[in-house]
């Protein structure tokens, strides 16, 4: 098949490109990098020709709610309008676990705008929700770290192999369309905290660990809004796993 990928030099989307050649598909690259704009659609007319399905892997840059919906507003209108011309028969759109329980968070706002544009348009859809990849707490502690101390929420999560979300990206692309598809999750659930704290000592890096509420992710993230539901598709790469590759 003729299959667009769109965020196509992404973590997830690269991933979904290569698992797609492997099993002998023609991708097509979607990127602003590579003169394809679809906060402006520039070149999306011409990506599009011929294409028979397309996976959405596209991330927002940082921004508050309103940036956040206007930017997976614009882009994933423009990508359905295409899609349209162009006769695509079936809209992968690669989303997040939980995003309907959580209201405060930005990113998450615009995710939300993201699914509503997709359910109600012109092209055939399948939303593939998943849990947060096995990288997620070292970023987080990232982005509170100041003077060797980090910030960082005690979220319960399942993290997810970005890999093993790729190969469902790339398995359901080739079928027909599904609506909602189930929740794509990791093994086993872990404490954020103590999986970044687990990340930096494979990496060599000495790190403080405070935990709070206070800062991007708040109490409304608590308890099991982040976990897979109920019939979720189970990954089979682990976090451990992944830790023994850093």
């Amino acid at each position: 098949m003729r299959i667009a990928v769109a965020g196509a030099t992404g973590n997830i989307g690269s991933l979904t490109v290569a698992a797609l050649e492997r099993a002998g598909h023609d991708v097509v690259r979607i990127s602003r990098s590579l003169g394809v704009d679809l906060s402006t659609g520039e070149g999306l007319d011409a990506a599009l020709a011929g294409v028979e399905a397309v996976v959405d892997a596209t991330n927002a840059p940082p921004g508050d709610r309103e940036a956040s919906v206007a930017f997976f507003g614009t882009a994933t209108g423009n990508l359905l309008a295409a899609e349209e011309r162009a006769g695509v028969g079936h809209h992968v759109l690669l989303s997040i676990v939980g995003i309907a329980r959580v209201d405060g968070n930005a990113h998450y706002a615009g995710k939300r705008e993201q699914e509503r544009l997709v359910e109600a348009g012109p092209v055939p859809w399948t939303i593939v929700p998943a849990t947060q990849f096995h990288d997620f707490a070292a970023m987080v502690a990232g982005w509170g770290e100041r003077n060797g101390v980090a910030e960082i929420a005690p979220l319960l999560v399942q993290p997810v192999a970005p890999a093993d979300v790729a190969g469902v990206l790339a398995e359901v692309a080739v079928g027909g369309a599904l609506g909602r598809y189930a929740d794509v999750a990791g093994p086993e659930p872990q404490d954020l905290v103590d999986m970044a704290r687990r990340t930096h000592e494979a990496r060599g890096r000495v790190v403080r660990l405070a935990p709070t509420w206070s800062g991007v992710f708040g109490l409304s993230m608590a308890g099991n809004v982040l976990l897979p539901g109920e019939g979720a598709r189970i990954a089979p790469t682990t976090f451990e796993e992944w830790l023994e590759r850093q």
